[in-house]
C-alpha cells in the first residue's frame, strides 16, 4: 500500500502514544480515526492479479433518505469488508446512492408548492434543474451519516444511479433488450397510482386488509334468465363488457353465448364460458371488467371482449361512465349503489374483508387500468436466473429464502418499466410526428429513418427506478466499457440485503447480470431481517417507536451500536432492538478498554514472544482458548454468521481474558520474578493483539485506538517514525498448533470449575468477601498433582486460607459445605465460613418463613374460586413460585443437617 496522507501526524501521535485515558471516549476517538482511515487511503483496494478479490456492492440508499435503523444494518457489510481486508484479500466495498424516482419527485414537488409553483407550470427542464439542485443539497446526507457508523467503503468509487456512466449503461441495456424483442410497448392492464400519477410494477403494490361490502347485483337476461353477480367495487361495473361462468356449471349451461343487460347503462353484454371462474365462489357468475382487473383482462383477450376503460388517470370517472363522468370513484360507488337499489336490482349486501392494493410509496389506493406502457418480456430472462440458483451458482443464506425467489420468478409477469415522471432515466424512444414512426436509439436520431423528418420528440416517460438498480453490480464497475475494475471485481462476492427486497432488487440483478454479463452477479446472497422495536413492532415515526441511530451513536458510540445490531440474531431473522442491548454493548466496550488499560500499565516496553518462555498451566489454557476462539470466529465469518462470531468473542473477552487471565497474571506482574513477569506480559500482549484483530471488524474504533496505544507484538512498525502502525492494515492472526494444549486446557478448566463452585457455596451462605476459609479437596483419580499446583489460584480467587488435599473421604470434615465437580469433591469447614450459632438461627428463621410461604401458596392453588377466575398466566406464576419455595426448603434443610 502506498504511504497514506496523514494530516497533522505529529499531533495525532502525541495524543495517542502518551497516555490511555481512564474512560473510553467514543465521540472524540471516532471523529479522529475515521478521517485518518479515509484520507489515508485504507479503504481503497489494490488490484493484485494473483489474488482473488472480495467485493460487495452497497445496496444504494435513496438520496431522499435519512439514516435509520434499517440502514444501520450496513454494519454487517462493513464487518465482512474489514474481515476480508485483514485476511489480505483485495477488498472493495463499493458505495452509492439511488435516485429514487417517485420519492425524490415527491420531495421536489413539495418544495415547489412551498414556493407557490407546480411541476406542470414550470415545465420539464426547469423541474429537472430543481431536482438536480435538490439532489446536490440533500443527496449526500445519508452517505455522510454512514461514515458515522464506520462504513469503510471506497468513497473514491462512489456511484449514483443517474450519473453519466450509469445512464449510459441503462440506455445500452434498454436498447439491447429492445433489439432482442424483449422490450415492447403495448396497451396492457397495469397498476396505477392516481395520487403519484404514475404506473407501478406489480411488486410496487402492497396489499392491506380492508373491511368493506360485497354487493350482489341482478343483471337482467336478454334472451333468457337473469344472472346475479357479486362485486366489491360497484363503480367499476360501468366498464363491464361481459359475464363469465364456468363451462361445466349446469346452472348456466343454457346462457352461454347469450346476453344480459348491464344495469344503469343498459348495454347488452355477452355471457362467456371460461375455466378461470370457480363455480363454488359467490354465485358462480363473474362480471368482466377487463380494463380494471388483470384477471378479467386475460379472460377478455381469450374471448375477444371489449376493453372499456371508465376511469381517468386522476382517479375520476371518464366519459364512458355515462352520468357519473367527472365524479371520484367513491362518489360514483355511492350513487351507483343508490340507483341499483332504486331499480330493484340490488339483491343483497354482505360485510366483506379483502385485500386492497396500495402504492408502496404514498399509501394511496392503486387502480388496475389499461394503459399504453413499456414492458420487459420476463419469461426468457427468468429461466436462466432460476437455473443459476437451482444449480448453486448463487446461494441464499439462509437457504430458506431461495423459496421466496423461486416463487416470484416461477410466477413472473411482464415487467411494466415506464413511469409518468420527470425525474429518472428517460426512455430512449423517439417519435416522428410527420409519419408516426417510432425508433429506439442510444442517441437522438438526426432525422426520421422512415420519412427523413427532423421533427422528432423523445418519449416523455422515465424508467422504473429498479431498472437502473438491477444493473448495479456491473454498471458501477464501468460497464458497458471493458474496464480494469469490471474485469477484476466482477462477479462480486456477496450481496447483503433485507428479505423485503428479494423480488424488488435481488432477482432483477440476477437476471440482468446473466443477460448482460453471462454469469450471476454474486455467489452468495446474505439475507438479514428487519430491525424492530423491543416488542417486535416495525419501527416508524408515526408509531412513535422510531430510533435515530445517530442519537444512539452520540450517546453510546458507534461500536456499541454496531455490536448491538450484529450480536444476538442469526441471519434472516428480525432483530428486536432495545436500549438495553446497546447499554450492554457499551459495557462490553468499557470492559475491553479497562482490560487494555491494565495491560498497558503493566506491559513496559515491547514484550517478548510467548514462544520464548516455559509456559504454565494457566498460560497454556488461555493460549488454547485463544486458538479455539480464533478458529471459531474465522469459521463464523466465512459462514456469514456474525452473531455467533460475536458470541464467541464476547465469551472469550469477558470471561477467559478479563475475568481469569488478567486476574491470574497479577501475582507475576506485581511481585513475581523478572522471568515470570516477562512471561505474563508476553502472554497478555500476544492474546490481546489477536483479540483486537478479531474484534476489529465489528468494533473498529475502540480496537484501532487500543492497538495504537500498546506496543503489541503483531505491529508492522511505526508510520513515518511518528505514528503507530494501524490495525486496519494489520494481518489477521493465524492459528498455530504449537500453541494448542488440549490436555492442559482441560485440567485448567477443572481448576476453574472448583473456583466457581467454591464462590457459589460462599454466596449461598452469605459469606463476606474478605473472610478466608480452608478448602479441603478430595481429587478425582489423576487430579492430585494438578490441584496441589493450583493451590495459589484457590487462595487468590476462591478465598482459600489454605488448601488441603485429601486422600480418603474419612479425612473430610463432618460439618462442611460440600460440592462435587469433575475434578474433586469440595469440603469447606462451616466453622471457618460462618459463626455456627448465628448460621443455625439464620437457617431456622429462613426455613420458618419459607414453610409459611409454601402453606399460603398451597392454599391459594387449592382454592377452586381462584383457579376458576384467575388468568392462566397468574396460575402458572403461582405454581412456579411454589416449586421455587419447595426447592428453597430442601436447600435450607440440607444446610441445617450439615450443621448437626
Amino acid at each position: 500500500m502506498t504511504e497514506p496522507v496523514i494530516p497533522a501526524a505529529e499531533k495525532i501521535a502525541a495524543e495517542t502514544l502518551e497516555e490511555m485515558p481512564k474512560a473510553y471516549q467514543p465521540a472524540a476517538i471516532e471523529a479522529r480515526l475515521y478521517p485518518l482511515w479515509e484520507n489515508g487511503g485504507f479503504f481503497k483496494p489494490k488490484i493484485d492479479p494473483d489474488k482473488k478479490p472480495f467485493t460487495i456492492v452497497m445496496p444504494p440508499p435513496n438520496i431522499t433518505g435519512q439514516l435509520h435503523m434499517g440502514h444501520a444494518m450496513y454494519v454487517i457489510q462493513d464487518a465482512l469488508t474489514r474481515f476480508h481486508r485483514l485476511t489480505g484479500d483485495p477488498t472493495l466495498w463499493l458505495p452509492g446512492t439511488d435516485h429514487a424516482s417517485i420519492a425524490t419527485e415527491a420531495k421536489v414537488v413539495s418544495a415547489l408548492l412551498e414556493d407557490g409553483l407546480t411541476k406542470d407550470a414550470i415545465g420539464r427542464e426547469a423541474f429537472l434543474k430543481r431536482a438536480w439542485e435538490w439532489r446536490d443539497e440533500y443527496g449526500g446526507h445519508i452517505v455522510r451519516q454512514l461514515r458515522r457508523l464506520g462504513a469503510s467503503c471506497d468513497w473514491s468509487r462512489e456511484r449514483f444511479t443517474m450519473d453519466e456512466g450509469l445512464n449510459e449503461a441503462v440506455i445500452e441495456v434498454f436498447c439491447r433488450l429492445y433489439e432482442k424483442g424483449l422490450i415492447y410497448r403495448g396497451d396492457r392492464i397495469i397498476q396505477w397510482c392516481p395520487k403519484c400519477k404514475t404506473s407501478l410494477s406489480d411488486i410496487e403494490v402492497e396489499y392491506e386488509e380492508q373491511t368493506s361490502y360485497l354487493w350482489y347485483v341482478r343483471y337482467p337476461g336478454v334472451e333468457g334468465q337473469d344472472v346475479i353477480v357479486a362485486t366489491t367495487r360497484p363503480e367499476t361495473m360501468l366498464g363491464d363488457t361481459g359475464v363469465a361462468v364456468n363451462p361445466d356449471d349446469p346452472r348456466y349451461a343454457n346462457l352461454i353465448g347469450k346476453h344480459v343487460r348491464l344495469p344503469i347503462l343498459n348495454r347488452e353484454i355477452p355471457v362467456v364460458a371460461d375455466e378461470y371462474v370457480e363455480s363454488s365462489f359467490g354465485t358462480g357468475a363473474v362480471k368482466m371488467t377487463p380494463a380494471h382487473d388483470p384477471n378479467d383482462f386475460e379472460v377478455a383477450k381469450r374471448h375477444n371482449l371489449e376493453i372499456l376503460r371508465v376511469m381517468n388517470y386522476d382517479g375520476t370517472m371518464n366519459e364512458h361512465a355515462g352520468p357519473y363522468a367527472g365524479l371520484t370513484a367513491a362518489e360514483t360507488r355511492k350513487q351507483v349503489v343508490a340507483e341499483l337499489e332504486r331499480l330493484g336490482l340490488l339483491v343483497k349486501v354482505e360485510p366483506y374483508t379483502h385485500n386492497v392494493g396500495v402504492c408502496y410509496r404514498c399509501g394511496g389506493t392503486a387502480e388496475p387500468i389499461t394503459s399504453l406502457q413499456w414492458f420487459v418480456t420476463m419469461k426468457p430472462l427468468a429461466a436462466p436466473a432460476l437455473e443459476a440458483v437451482r444449480a448453486g451458482e448463487t446461494r441464499f443464506v439462509p437457504e430458506r429464502f431461495s423459496q421466496v425467489y423461486y416463487n416470484w420468478m416461477e410466477n413472473i409477469r411482464d415487467w411494466c418499466i415506464s413511469r409518468q415522471l420527470c425525474w429518472g432515466h428517460r426512455i430512449p424512444a423517439y417519435y416522428c410526428d410527420a409519419c408516426g414512426t417510432m425508433s429506439v436509439a442510444r442517441a437522438k436520431p438526426k432525422k426520421c429513418p422512415s420519412c427523413g423528418s427532423t421533427e422528432l420528440r423523445q418519449d416523455e416517460d422515465v424508467l422504473d427506478t429498479w431498472f437502473s438498480s438491477a444493473l448495479w453490480p456491473f454498471s458501477t464497475l464501468g460497464w458497458p466499457h471493458d474496464t480494469e475494475d469490471l474485469r477484476y471485481f466482477y462477479p462480486t462476492s456477496v450481496l447483503v440485503t433485507g428479505y423485503d427486497i428479494i423480488f424488488f432488487w435481488v432477482a432483477r440483478m440476477i437476471f440482468s447480470s446473466i443477460e448482460q454479463m453471462g454469469e450471476p452477479p454474486f455467489h452468495t446472497v446474505l439475507i438479514h431481517g428487519l430491525v424492530r422495536d423491543a416488542h417486535g413492532q416495525k419501527m416508524s415515526k408515526s408509531a412513535g417507536n422510531g430510533i435515530d441511530p445517530l442519537e444512539v451513536i452520540d450517546q453510546y458510540g458507534a461500536d456499541a451500536l454496531r455490536w448491538a445490531l450484529i450480536s444476538g440474531v442469526s441471519p434472516g431473522n428480525d432483530l428486536r432492538y432495545s436500549t438495553e442491548k446497546t447499554e450492554a454493548a457499551r459495557n462490553f466496550a468499557n470492559k475491553l478498554w479497562n482490560a487494555a488499560r491494565f495491560v498497558k500499565m503493566n506491559l513496559g516496553d515491547r514484550p517478548g514472544s510467548v514462544y520464548e518462555y516455559e509456559l504454565e498451566l494457566a498460560d497454556k489454557w488461555i493460549l488454547t482458548r485463544y486458538q479455539e476462539t480464533l478458529r471459531e470466529v474465522e469459521r463464523h465469518f466465512r459462514d456469514y454468521d456474525l452473531a455467533l462470531a460475536a458470541q464467541s468473542l464476547y465469551d472469550f473477552t469477558w470471561n477467559a481474558y478479563c475475568d481469569w487471565t488478567i486476574e491470574l497474571s497479577k501475582p507475576a506482574l506485581f511481585g513475581g520474578e523478572n522471568s515470570a513477569r516477562s512471561k505474563a506480559r508476553a502472554v497478555l500482549a500476544f492474546v490481546l493483539d489477536g483479540l483486537l484483530k478479531m474484534l476489529h471488524p465489528i468494533m473498529p474504533f475502540i480496537t484501532e485506538e487500543i492497538y495504537g496505544l500498546l506496543p503489541l507484538p503483531g505491529k508492522r512498525g511505526l508510520l513515518r517514525g511518528l505514528l503507530r502502525g494501524l490495525l486496519i492494515e494489520a494481518d489477521w492472526p493465524v492459528a498455530d498448533s504449537a500453541l494448542d494444549f488440549p490436555e492442559e486446557a482441560a485440567r485448567m478448566e477443572g481448576v476453574i470449575e472448583i473456583v466457581r463452585t467454591v464462590r457459589a457455596l460462599r454466596l449461598e451462605r452469605g459469606v463476606a468477601p474478605g473472610r478466608k476459609a480452608r478448602i479441603d479437596l478430595l481429587p478425582t483419580s489423576g487430579w492430585s498433582e494438578t490441584l496441589k499446583a493450583a493451590a495459589p489460584i484457590f487462595e487468590r480467587l476462591a478465598g482459600a486460607q489454605s488448601v488441603r488435599i485429601l486422600y480418603e473421604r474419612e479425612d473430610a470434615p463432618t460439618q462442611a459445605a460440600k460440592a462435587v465437580t469433575a475434578s474433586a469433591e469440595i469440603f469447606i469447614p462451616l466453622g471457618e465460613l460462618v459463626d455456627l450459632d448465628k448460621e443455625r438461627a439464620r437457617i431456622s428463621k429462613a426455613l420458618t418463613q419459607t414453610k409459611q410461604e409454601i402453606e399460603r401458596g398451597e392454599k391459594r392453588l387449592a382454592n377452586e374460586g381462584f383457579i376458576a377466575k384467575a388468568p392462566a398466566a397468574l396460575i402458572e406464576e403461582e405454581r412456579a413460585k411454589l416449586d421455587q419455595r419447595r426447592a428453597m426448603q430442601a436447600t435450607l434443610e440440607a444446610q441445617a443437617g450439615a450443621l448437626d
